[in-house]
């Protein structure tokens, strides 16, 4: 089963810490990536740019509104994610655990929904 593997944290962590800090965490990611890769639990995976960057869009009544930033201010932000293979919840969220950002910030995991093959078919 797929699982999405879902980054918050505080984006004001990551501008509290120095470089040599960061460049160990980002080690620490590229080692983690590299483990999940040569394990088989690897599909895919991206740090996102800071929420700054991101633009939510909504309809409502047809019309559609943008607005700058994340939908909602919270204390953590999505900051990248992972999807992995695991053969269940329990297997997914262990490698959850092993994320570096779970120290400072949240990891959720989440199932993907596997679409039946003829919708699949039809959406594309």
């Amino acid at each position: 089963m797929r699982y999405m593997l879902l980054i918050y944290s505080p984006e004001s962590y990551w501008a509290s810490i120095s470089e040599q800090e960061r460049g160990k965490i980002y080690q620490e990611y590229l080692d983690f990536t590299d483990s999940i890769r040569k394990s088989g639990h690897h599909v895919a995976g991206d740090p996102l740019e800071r929420t700054t960057a991101a633009t939510t869009v909504r309809l409502r009544n047809g019309k559609a509104v943008s607005t700058d930033g994340p939908f909602a201010e919270t204390r953590e932000q999505l900051g990248g994610y992972y999807i992995i293979q695991a053969k269940d919840l329990d297997e997914a969220t262990e490698i959850a655990k092993r994320v570096p950002s779970a120290r400072i910030g949240s990891i959720e995991v989440r199932p993907i929904l596997d679409m039946p093959a003829k919708l699949q078919q039809a959406a594309s």
